[in-house]
């Protein structure tokens, strides 16, 4: 099990991009019972902007981007998927901009809230996605209980003022 980090901008260097990525990727898949080698790489608004793009033809920064190695067998939905049985599962890109802006805007740390990202891009490259209700519920009930492991609070929890 590893996670390989590729950082483009330094910013995440000083906030530990690898040994956030590496928590999360073994975190995610020890939760399946499964191995694999992902690769993270570390960006800034414009690069993920320009693959968001390039891949998904929409012109606009995000948070994080996922690229699996595999086409995923279909599924019922909410049903969980079919682990894929190869050892590079495939490749992510997180931007520094609109994490920190996130983590800022939803009163997060910010280490915890790249720690979910992670989480959720690596389960997009075992197979789960959200395109419907209850593949939703699934992939956050699964965010849930590895991020539980990690002692890091429930992303989805309603915060009462």
């Amino acid at each position: 099990m590893s996670a390989d980090s590729v950082i483009e901008d330094d910013r995440w260097q000083e906030a530990g991009l690898e040994s956030l990525a590496e928590r999360a990727v073994i975190a995610a898949l020890e939760w399946h019972g499964t191995s694999g080698e992902v690769v993270v790489l570390g960006c800034d608004d414009a690069r993920i902007a320009a693959l968001n793009a390039d891949f998904r033809g929409k012109p606009r920064a995000t948070n994080v981007l996922s690229w699996p190695s595999v086409e995923h067998a279909p599924r019922d939905p909410g049903a969980r998927p079919l682990l894929p049985e190869i050892d590079e599962l495939g490749d992510i890109a997180i931007a520094f901009d609109t994490c920190e802006a996130e983590a800022a805007a939803q009163g997060k740390p910010f280490a915890d809230h790249v720690t979910h990202l992670l989480v959720h891009a690596v389960l997009h490259l075992l197979g789960y996605d959200h395109e419907n209700d209850l593949d939703a519920e699934t992939m956050e009930a699964a965010e849930r209980s590895i991020l539980q492991d990690l002692q890091i609070p429930d992303p989805y929890q309603e915060k009462v003022s």
